[in-house]
């Protein structure tokens, strides 16, 4: 039983950082937009994960021995408001504001870039974790065979 909860963990980081990575193709896609649906310029949005059911301090205590997690599941996405749009001098542009100032969103490719590689990482380390429980069940029905 402990090794198909090895999977569904394994499987459940993949599934995380898979859309982790969507979210990111989805701000890089956005880096030029200055006008969304409300008619402000489009916010970076940022994936929040959290452990998958998670368990009370009292199952834990109870299941101290056999307890081996449960995953991970996107907990929310939010929009980043702390970073402030960046201003840029241009009155020619359709959204210049009265000063001839273009709002942009706050999306920096050098950080998208680097969260992508983080995530793709995570997703490669998800993989090696699921490909070496698969060697093992393999190696264990190998075992009944001689």
């Amino acid at each position: 039983m402990a090794l198909f909860q090895g999977f569904n963990i394994s499987a459940s980081g993949m599934t995380a950082e898979r859309f982790r990575m969507d979210i990111i193709a989805e701000n890089v896609a956005n880096v030029n937009t200055t006008r969304t649906e409300d008619g402000t310029p489009y916010r970076r949005k940022i994936v929040t994960f959290s452990e998958k059911d998670t368990p009370s301090f009292g199952d834990y205590l109870s299941r101290a021995r056999v307890y081996g997690g449960g995953g991970v599941k996107v907990t929310k996405v939010l929009e980043d408001t702390e970073t402030d749009y960046m201003m840029e001098y241009d009155p020619a542009h359709p959204d210049a504001d009265e000063n001839g100032y273009v709002s942009r969103p706050n999306v920096n490719i050098v950080t998208e870039m680097t969260n992508l590689i983080d995530a793709s990482r995570g997703y490669e380390a998800n993989v090696t974790a699921f490909n070496a429980l698969k060697s093992m069940a393999q190696a264990g029905l190998q075992v009944g065979k001689s």
